[in-house]
């Protein structure tokens, strides 16, 4: 049986030696973190990796109309399709698809995960990484390829010139064709870098959230469909056509018994999240915070330890599990160990 772990007095003492930490560094002057490696470390966002079609749910019509919009800008040497909308609704899935279609696979393909940091030397260097297995000046490389499509997701940057610093970077090619695939959360900044009409992605409908939950809960497999199906179905309504929280929730639900379906039906993290804000995007607080309230206590203190990074920060896998298991918040395995 697994130790039982008092997550106060962890976190209170994780505090003290946080504290401590700090007060070296100021006792022996040591100088602030820099950031020259804030980019080295991929972000599991930054490349396009592969899907498979039948993950995509409810979002062939949505596909077809982007790649409508792309053909029938055929006259334009760059062009700059938006897709916006707001975080969770599954505008990166969308560009995935998008990015490994057979439409493109004569193309040059560049995957650039942008975030908050806008920083345009960076994005020069990662499409130039991706296009190229030499050092190479971005204006030469897009004068020699013919066709490529460039996938910049989770634009955040609003400031106009900054944006047509980004655009002019991008139409340096001479006799290159550049599609460029930009996803962002903001209408604005959608209307501002777009050269064809943004796409605003819809929500999904209800049947489809129930569609994902099904799948990523492997549904199927179990022997009581009938009984958890009506349940399964007032959940995906409450998802509020929003991909993530119906994502989330299949992962939860998986292996649950009857009973926490009804649990997690009847929450009242649902009446909050409406009560509160009631835009769908809310829906993604609530279906988190579920998946948290229903971990192991083990577990939440290993996803509370997670708040002590600042935001941005990479995260290395090993490093993290190492530092879990010194804290005595997992024990050490064959694997894993103090050492």
């Amino acid at each position: 049986m697994r130790k039982k772990i008092n997550m106060p007095d962890k976190m209170k003492k994780m505090q003290e030696s946080l504290q401590k930490i700090t007060e070296d560094r100021q006792n022996y002057c040591l100088p602030p973190e820099t950031h020259t490696n804030e980019h080295q470390l991929p972000d599991i966002r930054e490349n396009a990796g592969t899907i498979e079609e039948a993950e995509i749910i409810g979002r062939a019509k949505e596909k077809l109309e982007i790649l409508a919009r792309l053909s029938g800008s055929t006259t334009e040497r760059t062009t700059f399709l938006p897709i916006w909308g707001f975080g969770g609704i599954g505008k990166t899935t969308l560009a995935r698809s998008v990015y490994n279609d057979p439409e493109f696979k004569n193309h040059s393909r560049v995957w650039v995960y942008v975030s908050q940091i806008f920083d345009l030397k960076f994005f020069g260097k990662t499409i130039i990484s991706q296009l190229s297995s030499i050092n190479i000046c971005l204006q030469k490389l897009l004068t020699e390829k013919k066709n490529i499509l460039i996938i910049l997701d989770d634009l955040w940057e609003k400031h106009p010139s900054q944006l047509e610093q980004l655009k002019d970077m991008l139409k340096q090619g001479e006799g290159c064709k550049v599609t460029v695939v930009v996803t962002t959360r903001d209408e604005g900044i959608a209307n501002e870098i777009g050269t064809v009409q943004p796409y605003n992605l819809p929500q999904l409908s209800d049947e489809m959230c129930w569609d994902k939950i099904r799948q990523k809960s492997k549904f199927e497999t179990r022997d009581d469909k009938q009984r958890l199906e009506p349940i399964g179905r007032d959940i995906a309504k409450k998802c509020r056509g929003v991909a993530l929280a119906a994502q989330s929730l299949g992962h939860m639900l998986k292996s649950r018994p009857h009973r926490e379906w009804n649990s997690v039906k009847a929450n009242h993290i649902w009446d909050l999240s409406t009560s509160t804000d009631a835009s769908p995007g809310n829906e993604v607080l609530g279906s988190l915070q579920l998946s948290y309230n229903f971990m192991p206590p083990y577990l939440k203190l290993c996803f509370a330890y997670c708040a002590i990074f600042p935001k941005g920060h990479k995260m290395i896998k090993y490093d993290l599990i190492h530092q879990r298991i010194a804290l005595g918040f997992v024990e050490a395995s064959s694997t894993f160990s103090y050492a």
